[in-house]
């Protein structure tokens, strides 16, 4: 198990350095296409410089070219994608033998949507807007998987129940609050996610969102520090999606200790 564990990493943290490539050159002008280059230079990185996790260790967290220093969001991306890949993995584990068909297409279907809501993470923490075509890639995976497999009235509504309340706090705020984005992203929520799952992982952001926050805030000690909701909301759909939390078990965690 560990050698696979480590193989399932591995894979993750090529699918991240990849990641980063796209964060960066988003809505940039460069295409996603050809060698990564020096941000001061331009000249063409070697090899070895590409190496997911080990060239930003080897190279002590600076350009070789330059010697400025680089960006953690590299070496945290591949790690995070990496780490996220694993759990997918242990979490369908089990059926492997009993349903490997099943097996093979949970993991590259999540691995595929996860890999979609960390590009969404970080685009959105840097920039502080999600870009539609990541979001509507979400929601259109999120929904066919719905027809595909789990065709049903509730989980087709899940989708815009899940993402209401945060269209009635963006509309009565008139976009103070939060961003239409986060909105559109909800609906990709609900149909990943389902009706209880859903509305147990938008409780879930909003106690995230509550207390890192109230952190951000007291760090920088400004009460106009614009903070983007997305990365909870992605946090919350992935805690929520690994442990099967839905309202039912938020309701009993809270009934044990009233």
């Amino acid at each position: 198990m560990m050698i696979l564990y480590f193989f399932v990493f591995i894979f993750g943290t090529i699918i991240g350095s990849f990641l980063n490539v796209v964060i960066d050159r988003w809505n940039t002008g460069k295409t996603l296409g050809g060698r990564s280059k020096c941000d001061v230079t331009g000249k063409t990185l070697a090899w070895y410089e590409l190496i997911p996790i080990l060239s930003f260790l080897m190279q002590g967290g600076k350009s070789r070219h330059t010697g400025t220093k680089l960006s953690l969001q590299y070496p945290l991306v591949e790690v995070s994608t990496g780490l996220v890949f694993v759990l997918v993995f242990q979490k369908f584990w089990p059926v492997i033998f009993s349903a490997p068909a099943n097996f093979m297409y949970a993991m590259f279907f999540y691995f595929f949507i996860f890999s979609i809501l960390i590009a969404i993470l970080v685009y959105d923490f840097k920039h502080k807007i999600i870009p539609d075509w990541f979001v509507w890639e979400f929601n259109i995976l999120a929904l066919l998987n719905v027809f595909i497999f789990f065709p049903s009235l509730g989980n087709i509504i899940a989708g815009p129940l899940v993402a209401l309340p945060l269209f009635f706090l963006w509309f009565i705020s008139g976009g103070k609050w939060l961003g239409f984005g986060d909105v559109k992203f909800a609906l990709g929520m609900g149909w990943l996610l389902g009706i209880s799952t859903g509305f147990a992982a938008l409780l879930l952001s909003f106690w995230i969102g509550a207390i890192v926050g109230v952190g951000i805030l007291l760090y920088y000690k400004k009460k106009n520090h614009q903070i983007p909701f997305a990365p909870f909301l992605i946090l919350a759909t992935f805690i929520t999606f690994l442990y099967n939390i839905d309202m039912e078990s938020i309701s009993y965690f809270f009934g044990i200790f009233i």
